[in-house]
């Protein structure tokens, strides 16, 4: 599943299509919208946002028709293809939701979870209701994620699998946990609760700044200056992506340590031993 910056990126593109121009059509695949699709066709595009690992695509309001907003999850399978007008993607995914305008047509294949809800509305999406801060798509300062962690409801689980709850802090994913804790210097086990006011200060600041790294550089977490040391090396892009993530059995780059796997809430988690004490 696609994490934050990867859904932030992409709905950087979906607006760069759409947003500020006319839907000149907008097509549903779910019957019970097909209705409204005369009703969004004409309308402006107003602007396109992420909240977590939501897209939230808004219409502007027609007569005494107010503004609509169509949410959308990519969950699992979803996929946005974005093309020139009159040009269609060669896919065999289903098509679920697109917007055509008269330059770029922006569609959505695969996902389930659509649905249409008027703006002022979207608290009442469960999923949007339930999510915590979110640092890449709102104005969010280190300090408000060092309050989150320091919340008493969150106190006495542990880190690795409260790191993949959206309603901690949105927009992690497995990659970023992983990548999180190391440069926060944590084992995966540590709960809140254990955490000094320095280790809540270290864990704050490398949620704050890798979720940044990997929007700003498509994915990549590892350190600008260490990937360009790797490169000239020789070394792949996928293996020098990350400091810890899929580098199982490889030396830590900061200590020599061999990167040690395990399974955290069902999924694959790396650390390295010393750098991250139990």
């Amino acid at each position: 599943m696609p994490e934050g910056p990867e859904i932030r990126r992409m709905v950087d593109d979906i607006a760069k299509a759409v947003a500020n121009r006319d839907a000149q059509r907008v097509f549903f695949a779910f019957e019970r919208f097909k209705g409204f699709e005369a009703a969004l066709a004409g309308r402006r595009v107003t602007g396109v946002s992420a909240r977590g690992k939501a897209v939230l695509i808004y219409f502007a309001a027609r007569g005494d028709d107010g503004p609509w907003c169509v949410y959308s999850h990519n969950q699992l399978y979803g996929k946005w293809r974005i093309t020139k007008a009159g040009t269609e993607p060669k896919t065999r995914r289903q098509l679920r939701f697109a917007i055509f305008t008269k330059d770029k047509t922006a569609r959505l294949y695969s996902a389930s979870d659509i649905r249409l809800v008027r703006p002022d509305d979207l608290a009442r999406i469960g999923y949007i209701d339930k999510l915590g801060p979110d640092p890449l798509n709102e104005d969010l300062t280190r300090a408000d994620i060092r309050a989150r962690i320091a919340e008493t409801t969150f106190a006495k689980r542990g880190l690795g699998g409260l790191l993949l709850n959206q309603g901690f802090i949105a927009g992690i994913g497995n990659y970023l946990r992983s990548e999180i804790l190391f440069v926060a210097g944590i084992a995966a086990k540590t709960r809140p609760a254990d955490l000094s006011d320095t280790q809540q200060d270290r864990l704050a600041d490398a949620v704050v700044t890798l979720i940044w790294r990997a929007y700003e550089l498509k994915g990549v977490t590892n350190t600008p200056e260490r990937v360009a040391a790797l490169k000239k090396q020789g070394m792949r892009h996928g293996a020098r992506r990350h400091m810890v993530f899929a580098r199982a059995g490889k030396a830590c780059y900061e200590c020599a340590t061999p990167i040690e796997k395990i399974d955290v809430a069902s999924r694959r988690l790396y650390y390295c031993p010393t750098c991250q004490p139990a």
